[in-house]
């Protein structure tokens, strides 16, 4: 549990829960300092996209006179009314390529049909044409940059929004250590609002939060005046609803952004909406469908691609098998046993790394709550072995157990049979992995997620994956991994 600080609702607690105490206007300047560099970066964009044309087609800005500059305000309107503007936790470019590209084609079609109304003495035609494409391609860029340098700042230099946590327990503790996971969200905890833990205050407990306790629900306006937090997580906390409903209103005027963990957690993926039954919200949560057409579809899709680039990347694979060959004595591939879709074994194939092992090779030991992968024991890898591991080159032959309906080309990574069992009584949710193939990438690999980490991690993931799954996200998900691959991985 959370260290508890005595008196917490005084000032000099509060110092000593290492928070710097801000006033409401710094508080409420977050969200619109956010909307107005992105907004900067978007106009600068859309004046470059609107003056490369005018220039190409006549070779003065003036020329033309006001009329195609009228693009800028409509695509920074049309950008607005779609939610491009409002701030988010990890500002990804891949998310919001398809929305900006869609904004720019309607801003060029408003632009094009003013031109047309208003009879111009030149064909729009080809103005405009240009002018979209280099929109197009400078507020994309623009983006990229501008989410570049936010990510950077968010990891290097911590740049994030102070946030305080309604309730305990293990969510909290899921919670927190996401936070610190991944700083790129955006979010530092400074402190935990719920009542007075009662479990001891064990560091070495599994649940242990090292984040100071400030109070409880009822002190909670006085808490975040004087902590100067910027967010606030509505978890679950043992306290009544008309504390939290008292303590998200609070919140709101004081400027603050609120979150909220929902009940039945497990379920809420990204296409669940809200409906009202007269003024009851009812949450309605849809369902992927494993067993679907959308999975078979996904399924022959694979295959296809999968021989497509088996073919253009053959030469490397060539290559790759007489170098393992050569490396040491053995097979050209290793075939292990792995559980794959509704906990069916196959043998999932690489290309092999190690030499055989030897008498005086030690055993290995798995770490606790770690799934086991990378280099267990005496790294026992062959010079190329090494070059394939960091590169990730020795799961190539992977691709044949996709062409063979072993897996997939995205979903969960398959663990050994022993494993599976073990990790399916100790982890929650772990076994709801198999509803879908194995992948030869996942979600859960392209956050870092590969080698000897948090087996319970891992199913938050994947599980994650399968119930938004889109055909989107895979693209997304092999895009992201070859950037990881670019990275030379560690084993």
């Amino acid at each position: 549990m959370s260290k508890t600080l005595e008196s917490p609702a005084t000032a000099e607690a509060l110092r000593d829960a290492h928070v710097r105490p801000r006033g409401l206007t710094d508080r409420m300047r977050v969200d619109p300092l956010h909307t107005v560099i992105t907004v900067a970066v978007d106009v600068l964009a859309a004046t470059i996209a609107v003056a490369e044309a005018v220039l190409w087609r006549t070779g003065s800005l003036t020329e033309l006179g006001s009329l195609p500059w009228l693009f800028i305000p409509i695509v920074i309107a049309i950008l607005g009314a779609g939610g491009l503007y409002r701030r988010s936790l990890s500002r990804n470019f891949l998310d919001e390529i398809g929305p900006v590209e869609t904004a720019v084609a309607f801003a060029t079609l408003a632009m094009l049909s003013i031109m047309l109304v208003v009879e111009t003495e030149y064909r729009p035609g080809a103005l405009m044409v240009r002018m979209w494409i280099t929109a197009a391609v400078a507020i994309a860029v623009g983006r990229l940059i501008r989410a570049a340098i936010q990510r950077r700042m968010r990891i290097k230099y911590r740049s994030a929004a102070p946030t305080l946590i309604v309730g305990g327990g293990p969510i909290a503790h899921q919670l927190v250590t996401r936070m610190r996971e991944f700083p790129e969200y955006g979010l530092t905890p400074i402190g935990m609002v719920d009542v007075l833990p009662v479990t001891p205050v064990d560091p070495a407990a599994p649940d242990y939060i090292d984040v100071p306790y400030l109070g409880t629900p009822n002190d909670f306006d006085l808490i975040a005046r004087t902590t100067g937090a910027e967010e606030v997580i509505i978890a679950f906390a043992a306290v009544e609803t008309e504390q939290l409903v008292a303590a998200t209103r609070s919140a709101h005027q004081l400027g603050m952004r609120v979150w909220m963990v929902p009940r039945l957690f497990d379920t809420i993926g990204l296409k669940t909406r809200i409906e009202h039954l007269g003024g009851l919200p009812l949450m309605v949560l849809p369902h992927v469908d494993p067993k679907g057409w959308q999975f078979f579809l996904k399924g022959a899709t694979d295959r296809v691609l999968t021989s497509i680039g088996l073919l253009l990347i053959s030469p490397i694979f060539l290559l790759l098998m007489l170098l393992v060959r050569l490396s040491s004595p053995g097979p050209i591939f290793f075939a292990q046993e792995r559980i794959g879709r509704d906990g069916i074994p196959f043998d999932c194939l690489k290309f092999r790394s190690m030499r055989p092992p030897r008498a005086s090779d030690a055993e290995f030991v798995r770490i606790e709550g770690a799934a086991p992968g990378g280099v267990e024991g005496v790294d026992r890898r062959t010079k190329i072995g090494k070059i394939m591991r960091q590169t990730s080159l020795d799961e190539l032959p992977q691709l044949l157990n996709v062409i063979r309906g072993d897996m997939s080309l995205v979903g969960p990574r398959p663990e050994r049979p022993v494993y599976v069992d073990l990790f399916a009584m100790q982890i929650r949710r772990y076994g709801e992995r198999h509803r879908v193939k194995a992948g030869v990438t996942g979600w859960a690999q392209v956050h870092g997620l590969r080698g000897q980490t948090s087996i319970a991690d891992r199913a938050e993931w994947d599980n994650y994956y399968i119930e938004n799954w889109s055909i989107w996200l895979d693209v997304k998900i092999l895009f992201l991994t070859v950037l990881a691959v670019l990275k030379r991985a560690e084993d």
